[in-house]
């Protein structure tokens, strides 16, 4: 948790997403645009979340369609370079997920300098992308040995695009991932990007975890905002932000802004 602390402070950061463009390898990827273009976008997106007062932002390569579990080290290397180019226009903490690969996202974190992480990294699940056994062990100590002790590690402990194969509730499988895994927060998910986690889930994990940060991690709107904070120690929005509300859009600046401003009412801000 002091991982956590160090990074978004005391209070209940909301991190915005920047989706970047189809990378090159993956199958929606635009050859013409290239890599420039993977930039231009990224850039746009980065300077409309910081325009809008979010806390923190995470860089994400959610366009890569069909995932993988391990991936193509251009991949990798794509979202280092097009993080790089924007590494000075950074004014915020930044962070990363390389879906959906744990190690990939560590070694990406820490060429870039990034302040925290994103991913499944516990549990065992029947997915889209077929069996799914992440190792968060395995993913800890890496980061360790690339001398990123300081990095936050945030465990999704509820699979987008799968279903967990633990029968536990969700509330003991996200308590004993703190137990035996050591995270810095917790993350709860829909079922899939853009789809709300159940309110009542938050509550039954926040409920047996209150010294852990617990963390909204999709589906979270202007019109839920308020109800998310009220329970979560805060949350990670990507689709609610976008053009008509479109994962696959651009960021529309004014739902940006019109979004942070509800979090800060939430909030309480001054």
């Amino acid at each position: 948790m002091s991982n956590f602390t160090d990074v978004f402070g005391s209070g209940k950061p909301v991190v915005g997403m920047v989706h970047l463009g189809a990378l090159p390898g993956s199958p929606l990827h635009d050859r013409a645009a290239g890599l420039d273009g993977l930039v231009v976008a990224a850039r746009a997106d980065l300077g409309a979340l910081q325009a809008a007062g979010f806390d923190a932002i995470m860089f994400g390569n959610e366009n890569d369609r069909p995932y993988e579990f391990s991936v193509d080290t251009a991949s990798t290397a794509t979202m280092a370079y097009v993080i790089g180019k924007l590494r000075d226009e950074i004014e915020i903490p930044f962070g990363v997920n390389v879906l959906w690969d744990p190690m990939s996202s560590v070694a990406l974190a820490a060429a870039t300098g990034a302040a925290f992480v994103r991913e499944i990294f516990t549990g065992t699940y029947a997915s889209d992308m077929g069996p799914w056994t992440p190792d968060a062990g395995k993913a800890m100590r890496y980061r360790d040995r690339l001398g990123r002790s300081d990095l936050a590690m945030l465990y999704n402990v509820s699979a987008e695009f799968a279903d967990s194969l633990d029968r536990r509730p969700l509330a003991d499988r996200a308590r004993s991932a703190v137990f035996s895994s050591i995270p810095d927060a917790v993350l709860v998910s829909g079922q899939i990007t853009g789809e709300a986690a159940a309110l009542s889930d938050l509550e039954a994990v926040k409920a047996v975890l209150p010294g852990t940060p617990v963390l909204a991690n999709t589906g979270v709107k202007h019109e839920t905002i308020g109800d998310v904070l009220r329970v979560a120690d805060g949350c990670i929005i990507g689709s609610a932000l976008k053009i008509d509300g479109d994962t696959w859009k651009a960021i529309d600046p004014e739902r940006a802004k019109d979004l942070m401003d509800r979090a800060r009412a939430a909030r309480g801000d001054a």
